[in-house]
């Protein structure tokens, strides 16, 4: 009987140290900061005005499959973009994030952005992993093989900030910018997200 509780009671135990073992559901895809001038804009490559985040900039723990066995396909993205110098004269700014994926269909890539800002400071925003454009070409299980951030004005799509004639208002400038895949039925934890920074 003694033996019987005894295991009774360690059962128990490790029933609840289970319990509290944290299951994030979240990963970090990416955090970077980096400086951007009108040169960095002219001369990246293959695309002007692009940041690519690929190699060691991008999280190598990354899914291979964003469906399963956890699905941040159907979850949501948090993005987080800190301003830290910006010209002067409040031109509204944004950061178009485009997922470049291992095996992609139709147009090939889909994109979603930053906040649009026009000060330095703070942006946070989530975003539904449906609710931005061609998220549908992309085939979320064969996973994503990098980020390609552009930097625009607030004229639409094609607002590339190095095209401007008064491109001086987005040159030069430094951000951090990080985007954190939050899974199906969760929510983003500001905490989870400090502890693997």
């Amino acid at each position: 009987m003694k033996y019987l509780l005894s295991l009774c009671l360690l059962l128990f135990s490790i029933s609840l140290s289970a319990q509290k073992k944290p299951v994030s559901g979240q990963f970090t895809l990416f955090d970077v900061t980096f400086d951007y001038s009108k040169f960095d804009a002219d001369n990246a490559k293959p695309n002007k005005s692009h940041f690519y985040v690929k190699g060691d900039l991008i999280n190598q723990e990354r899914p291979s499959d964003w469906t399963s066995p956890v699905d941040y396909r159907n979850g949501t993205v948090h993005i987080r973009i800190e301003v830290i110098e910006k010209p002067e004269g409040s031109e509204p700014t944004k950061w178009t994030l485009c997922y470049i994926p291992n095996k992609g269909q139709g147009n090939g890539y889909g994109c979603t952005g930053t906040e649009l800002y026009t000060e330095e400071g703070v942006y946070e925003l989530d975003v539904d992993m449906h609710d931005f454009w061609e998220n549908e070409a992309i085939i979320w299980s064969e996973g994503i093989k990098q980020m390609d951030l552009v930097i625009k004005d607030d004229s639409g799509g094609q607002g590339k900030a190095h095209k401007r004639a008064d491109h001086e208002k987005f040159f030069p400038t430094k951000v951090r910018i990080s985007m954190v895949q939050v899974a199906a039925g969760l929510e983003y934890d500001a905490e989870l997200f400090r502890e693997g920074s």
